[in-house]
């Protein structure tokens, strides 16, 4: 892992940016205090400084957080940019998430990338599996989707092999099933990379495990046709069939796989589906 974060800089400096603990609290609003009387002089969030108290990252995160489910943008991007600056990765990733989807902010992929690359480079090496590790996970991933398309009329240009370090990154360390998924996808392209279905399956099938319903589908597929991998159509049409439920209604490729498939799929097959689709369903209860 040390030897990767050498091999991603310099979007991924590894620097050691200091965690929320290291750093001074902020002067944020104390909601236990009075109103103020008409006339008074205001300190932050409208509360006369005397009032004030100091708030860890932690509770400006909670506080913006509240603030946005309540209607007040504003206030909730004052506490949440705060606990930002102060290294708190949710609330890094929320903004980045805002400006990446222009909720409530002015969309600005750029925005949302630096916030994304803040998080990488402060976390790299946390803990997989914690909340925090998540987090960082999933930045990853998102810094792989930049990459691989590109950012228009900014720095950030297509990169697919950089894409691929990304993905690779969150897949191995942090066994991200969304990395995985977008992993595989790449070997099967030979975007950036040569063609290797072989070790795209094999990226499909841990994410698949995991319930990543598009993993499910491409390696449903996979399995039904023989792609690569040993025919196995009943295995196929079992995954296949878990990708087709969980699918949104953006996701018209899954629903036509599955299809196909089923349309091809003998009744024995289909049976056979059926038995594994109940055995698996079992085991995940």
């Amino acid at each position: 892992m040390i030897g990767l974060g050498a091999g991603l800089s310099p979007v991924l400096g590894f620097d050691g940016t200091r965690q929320p603990s290291d750093v001074a609290p902020a002067v944020g609003v104390d909601t236990t205090t009075r109103v103020p009387p008409p006339g008074a002089p205001l300190g932050l969030g409208g509360v006369p400084p005397e009032t004030a108290r100091r708030l860890t990252p932690a509770e400006a995160f909670r506080s913006g957080a509240q603030a946005l489910r309540s209607g007040d943008t504003a206030k909730g991007l004052v506490s949440l940019e705060y606990a930002a600056e102060q290294g708190l990765a949710a609330a890094q990733w929320k903004l980045g998430r805002m400006y990446a989807d222009g909720d409530g902010v002015e969309q600005s992929d750029v925005r949302a990338f630096d916030y994304f690359t803040n998080i990488a480079n402060a976390h790299a090496d946390d803990t997989p599996g914690t909340p925090r590790g998540r987090i960082v996970a999933k930045a990853f991933v998102a810094l792989g989707h930049y990459h691989l398309e590109g950012i228009p009329n900014s720095p950030v240009k297509a990169d697919p092999a950089r894409a691929r370090q990304m993905y690779f990154y969150a897949a191995s360390y942090f066994g991200e099933p969304d990395a995985q998924y977008h992993l595989a996808r790449i070997y099967l392209e030979g975007n950036g990379v040569p063609k290797d279905p072989k070790q795209a399956a094999r990226w499909l099938g841990l994410a698949a495990a995991k319930g990543q319903y598009q993993a499910q589908a491409l390696l449903g597929a996979m399995l039904f046709k023989g792609q690569a991998v040993p025919r196995q159509a009943a295995r196929g049409l079992m995954w296949l069939t878990l990708g087709r439920d969980a699918a949104t209604s953006e996701d018209g490729w899954i629903n036509e796989l599955y299809e196909a498939a089923f349309k091809q799929a003998s009744d024995d097959e289909r049976s056979l589906a059926l038995v594994y689709l109940e055995q698996h369903l079992k085991a995940r209860r």
